[in-house]
């Protein structure tokens, strides 16, 4: 009888994939309008309505999207260990939500403790969704690449509508109206994700379901302690945020032990899996490089666009700043599908290059991106206001850079993990990108260097212009270098992956 219901459960398919998938990718669609919307508003709201400096808003921003990143590893492994997939999302989605209202308070205060809520959510929400998409596919179903680019289609209409709707309304009527939309935004994944468990619930059980709901002190069990200790960190990356520093001291810390961690498995995995766990590592570093240049969209980019761009649309209407952000998952829904029929042709004339080939690919056209900007110099007008294209043509460039490393380095995860450490592997995968936010945070201030350092102070038109176009300049040369280098050596790095494209 139990054979016959998982039968019945994976039957249903949607468009050549599983009907599960459909649940999640509408569930994150909504969990990236949220964290999306909240994001592009974050440095516009402390430069202008909490009225601080470039360079503190930049490390605030840095410290905050770090932490969102580092937190799946932490849920990840309390999915894998206590918790499973579905309890962790729908915990994810309610403190994410929480975390949106909370800034409604209107003040720094309520804001970082939103910001800790939202991270803590992030945690659990994060990592682990995306590790159910790969679940929903045998490993060796040749669907599954086509069926993450898929669900990172989803991520990508959630941020788009982000831009579109939250950022807009965040700008023009009040941050705390944006704020509130995303928070809306949460429950509606949440409402999805619930609705349709009957798609996936089957592979989201808790590891052990007598041991969770078992009595551990007094009347709380193992799920009640999980949830108040959830919350209880929230002051505690309160004081983070405030004290930003301390956040890079907490990354390497925290790269090394899980470094250990996965060498450690590994080595006692076999040749094999050795292998497959150093790959990882590399290709996580090289994911930092890429993202830390790529995250320039919500921080630096943004203050570029408000100071320097000419966001007139053929004279109909003036984009915001924030909603410049729009073009990256424009582009990302444009493109995704062809991108996904791109890899299954290429993989049926054996000419689809490995993953390593990839992610070379991929920052090259990121570092092809920041050195657009250079036509700034001959096209800006009497107001050193350069004109839409060349942003539009930066988040294009990057666009395409990250198809060939986003979809790709999350179905990668899920191939290269074995079951037992699935989850702990996803979340070293998003604590690669909490290295890069952080960074990111920190490249920012270079273009803050002649400009805003203090609340107030904001370079001259020429002053900012040439400092936002000599250092994108840098980070442009920075990535194509190297993104050459990781093609030079693709052949080999590909060789211990064992097998796995």
């Amino acid at each position: 009888m139990k054979k016959v219901e998982a039968i019945e459960i994976d039957d249903p398919q949607l468009f050549g994939h599983p009907r599960g998938l459909t649940v999640l990718f509408f569930a994150e669609m909504w969990e990236r309008f949220c964290y999306y919307g909240m994001r592009g508003l974050l440095v516009l709201y402390l430069t202008k309505s909490l009225l601080q400096g470039d360079q503190q808003a930049f490390a605030i921003y840095g410290a905050y999207t770090a932490l969102v990143y580092m937190a799946p590893v932490l849920g990840g492994r309390i999915a894998d260990n206590i918790l499973g997939y579905r309890i962790a999302i729908i915990l994810g989605a309610i403190m994410m939500a929480i975390g949106e209202f909370m800034i409604l308070g209107g003040n720094e205060t309520w804001l970082y403790l939103g910001m800790g809520a939202i991270i803590v959510g992030n945690g659990y929400f994060k990592a682990n969704i995306s590790t159910l998409v790969g679940k929903l596919y045998k490993p060796d179903d040749p669907r599954r690449d086509s069926g993450f680019t898929i669900f990172y289609i989803g991520i990508n209409i959630g941020a788009l509508l982000a831009t579109l709707v939250v950022v807009w309304v965040g700008e023009r009527f009040g941050f705390k109206y944006g704020f509130g939309l995303a928070g809306i935004g949460m429950l509606l994944g949440l409402f999805f994700f619930v609705l349709g468990q009957k798609f996936y619930k089957h592979l989201s059980h808790p590891p052990h379901p007598a041991k969770l709901y078992k009595k551990m002190f007094g009347p709380l069990n193992q799920l009640h302690i999980t949830i108040i200790l959830s919350f209880l960190l929230i002051p505690v990356l309160y004081f983070l945020i405030i004290y930003n520093n301390v956040v890079g001291i907490l990354l390497l810390l925290t790269f090394a032990y899980v470094g250990y961690t996965l060498i450690k498995s590994g080595i006692a995995g076999g040749k094999i899996l050795k292998d497959r766990m150093i790959i990882f590592i590399i290709l996580c570093l090289f994911n930092i490089v890429f993202w830390a240049l790529f995250e320039q969209a919500g921080s630096s980019l943004t203050l570029f666009a408000d100071r320097n761009v000419d966001r007139n649309v053929f004279g109909l209407f003036e984009m915001t700043a924030g909603q410049t952000q729009f073009f990256n998952p424009f582009f990302i829904i444009l493109m995704g599908s062809l991108f996904s029929v791109l890899w299954v042709k290429l993989t049926e004339r054996n000419l689809n290059p490995n993953i390593p080939a990839k992610f070379g690919f991929g920052i090259i056209l990121l570092g092809i991106g920041y050195l657009i900007t250079r036509f700034g110099y001959s096209t800006h007008n009497e107001a050193f206001l350069v004109p839409l294209w060349i942003i539009v043509g930066i988040y294009f460039f990057h666009t395409v850079g990250e198809l060939f490393i986003s979809p790709i380095g999350l179905s990668m995860v899920t191939k290269l993990a074995p079951e037992r450490l699935t989850g702990t592997l996803m979340g070293a995968w998003f604590l690669s990108f909490s290295g890069s936010n952080f960074l990111a945070g920190q490249l920012a201030k270079l273009t803050g260097a002649g400009g805003a350092v203090e609340a107030g102070v904001v370079a001259t038109g020429p002053e900012s212009l040439h400092r936002y176009i000599e250092v994108y300049s840098v980070f442009g040369w920075i990535a194509i270098g190297t993104g050459i280098v990781v093609l030079l050596l693709s052949p080999k790095l590909n060789k211990l992956m064992h097998g796995i494209r």
